[in-house]
C-alpha cells in the first residue's frame, strides 16, 4: 500500500477474473462478462489504496485472466464503489466500473493475495 506521492503520474488497478473462480462460486463472473460489461464485483482492496484511486485522475484498469487462455484487458476507470461487504481478513470491497477496454497483448501482473494489484509510475 503505497501512498500517492509527488511524481507519481499514473495509477493502474489490476484486477484478475480466473475461471477456477467462476467455477467455485456463483458469486464470481468470468473475464468475459467483466470485459463486456465494463463492471468487475466484489474485489478487494486495502483503504489507502482505495483512497489512493479514488483522487486519481486516469486511472487504468488492467482485467487479467491468469489461468487458462491467458487474457489481458486495459480500460479506464469511471469509478470504484464501496461494497457492503469484507473479506474474512476486515478488507473492503468495491465493484469497479471502467470503460473503453481493449483486448490487448498479454502481460502478466503481480497479485496480492485478494487477487488485485496496483501499480503506481
Amino acid at each position: 500500500m503505497t501512498p500517492v506521492r509527488k511524481g507519481i503520474t499514473m495509477v493502474t488497478l489490476v484486477i484478475h477474473a480466473p475461471d477456477y473462480r467462476v467455477k467455485k462460486s456463483e458469486k464470481r463472473e468470468s473475464y468475459e462478462t467483466i470485459f463486456k460489461n465494463g463492471k468487475g464485483k466484489n474485489y478487494a482492496i486495502y483503504n489507502d489504496d482505495a483512497k489512493n484511486i479514488k483522487s486519481s485522475p486516469n486511472v487504468v484498469v488492467v482485467l487479467l485472466r491468469k489461468d487458462r487462455n491467458k487474457k489481458r484487458a486495459e480500460g479506464c476507470l469511471i469509478k470504484i464503489i464501496e461494497t457492503d461487504q469484507m473479506t474474512r481478513q476486515g478488507i473492503r470491497r468495491y465493484d469497479v466500473y471502467f470503460k473503453n477496454q481493449l483486448e490487448v497483448e498479454y502481460k502478466s501482473e503481480n497479485l496480492n493475495h485478494c487477487g488485485v494489484a496496483i501499480i503506481y509510475s
